[in-house]
């Protein structure tokens, strides 16, 4: 398995990808609204071969009270059905964060199982005083840090891009 740049060529793969995984094809309409609208995004898909079996998207998002931070939002994260349990949405995960580091972003929010993104480092957002402009469980918004201490004294509200409002 291969994790590199999502290329133009994968987008209506990745599109189906995302259509097939999700009970709707919100998700799907994300990613094509985020690679048209939200700067700088980091986009990495998984292959097998020729065959895409994963995506993974990041995009910025803002925290309110301290605009000046450079934070990521992972979503969504899709892996093929036949293809779940392998290990592959844990390279997906653990490539971002790495792309992520290197864009220069101190920290990544998620949105996630509260059972799956802690072994990436994930706590609870609320550690950091950071709370989510979705109503969502606690456990359910996680954050991690990318750099120590970037979120130190930085708490306020997370806020999507625009995007985010159509799901």
């Amino acid at each position: 398995m291969l994790i590199r740049k999502e290329e133009y060529e994968d987008w209506p793969v990745v599109h189906a990808l995302n259509a097939s995984v999700f009970e709707t094809a919100a998700e799907a309409k994300l990613v094509d609204a985020l690679r048209r609208d939200a700067k700088p995004i980091i986009s990495l898909v998984a292959a097998e071969g020729k065959e895409i079996v994963g995506h993974i998207l990041f995009s910025p998002v803002s925290l309110v009270d301290h605009p000046e931070l450079m934070i990521m939002g992972l979503a969504p994260m899709a892996v093929a059905a036949h293809r779940q349990r392998r290990g592959i949405g844990s390279a997906l995960v653990g490539a971002g964060l790495e792309h992520c580091k290197q864009l220069g972003a101190g920290a990544v929010v998620v949105l996630g199982h509260h059972d799956y993104y802690p072994r990436f480092g994930f706590v609870p957002a609320t550690r950091y005083g950071l709370r989510s402009a979705y109503e969502v469980p606690e456990e359910a918004f996680m954050a991690v840090e990318l750099r120590p201490g970037y979120l130190k004294d930085a708490g306020g509200m997370i806020e999507y891009h625009a995007a985010f409002g159509n799901l």
